[in-house]
């Protein structure tokens, strides 16, 4: 298999050491994302299902500029700083799949994540 890496990284003003999404073969693999608005350094406010709807909607984003969609996504890594909050993140997460085609997924809770956010997502996905 030939390993072909398309790189997409976060704004230089963050400064963390790792790739947006790299594709390998006919799989993106996106980082971890959190609730950032476009260009910003803080988590957008209001806990759980907020930063849940942003990062999702960072994920959609992402996904389409390199020419897929939430619809390709297979595998899901959710990271909560409290697991209590899973079904307030699992109500905004399930909006963004089709009901009866959702990707695989784990959920874990953490002790922290980055810039304080509050819930964290990673997923693969078919590349187009």
């Amino acid at each position: 298999m030939t390993i072909t890496p398309l790189i997409y990284r976060l704004p230089s003003s963050l400064g963390f050491p790792f790739s947006t999404a790299v594709r390998v073969g006919n799989i993106w693999h996106l980082s971890g994302q959190i609730g950032l608005l476009s260009g910003a350094t803080t988590v957008v406010p209001g806990g759980v299902g907020p930063e849940t709807k942003q990062t999702l909607a960072n994920i959609k984003a992402l996904l389409e500029q390199v020419g897929s969609s939430m619809a390709d996504v297979i595998k899901v890594g959710v990271f909560l700083k409290d697991i209590a909050t899973f079904d307030e993140m699992n109500a905004v997460y399930k909006t963004f799949f089709e009901p009866g085609s959702y990707p695989a997924r784990s959920a874990v809770g953490v002790s922290g994540l980055a810039l304080g956010a509050n819930v964290e997502i990673e997923c693969s996905a078919l590349a187009r």
